[in-house]
């Protein structure tokens, strides 16, 4: 399994997100500085909330921007005898033997790509789950509580 390949696949999602970032803060910039969104009275505030709203698109192009960096500076980590941590491919299996695979990365959390015909969702150290895998190695078991349910979880692959 090639991981330098399956963050390659991440980094295309986020270039994406950027894309589309950039094109919706351009076309509120548009919506913000359009004669049509000329205050008519004291009261009209279309033109105030384009541009608040330009500014918060702004803002998502700069977090994008700060992903897309963490992700290509990354250096590729083996974790195949290593505790895990961020850059760990893992993948768990379920009480009811159900598969699911997780890329720690230091950011997106909550991104989902397909890899190998595989679906792999990001986690970062920050949610519960990644969390609770931090360190773990391959072999061990533990517990996870969402609300009133616990699920039991044992690490079958770490690399």
């Amino acid at each position: 399994m090639n991981k330098a390949e399956l963050i390659q696949i991440i980094i295309h999602q986020l270039e994406e997100k950027l894309r589309i970032a950039h094109a919706s803060t351009q076309r509120a910039i548009d919506a913000a500085t359009d004669e049509e969104t000329v205050p008519e009275h004291k009261y009209d505030t279309l033109a105030l909330e384009a541009s608040y709203l330009a500014h918060g698109q702004s803002m998502r192009v700069q977090e994008s921007e700060d992903e897309l960096r963490q992700y290509r500076s990354m250096v590729i980590r083996d974790f195949t005898d290593a505790p895990i941590g961020v850059g760990a491919y893992v993948v768990l299996v379920d009480e009811n033997n159900i598969e699911k695979r997780f890329f720690i990365g230091p950011c997106s959390g909550g991104l989902t790509v397909a890899w190998q015909d595989q679906e792999v969702f990001v986690l970062t150290a920050k949610s519960p789950l990644g969390r609770a895998l931090l360190g773990k190695e391959e072999g061990e078991e533990f517990e996870m509580k969402i609300g009133d349910k616990t699920t039991c979880y044992e690490v079958v692959t770490v690399f």
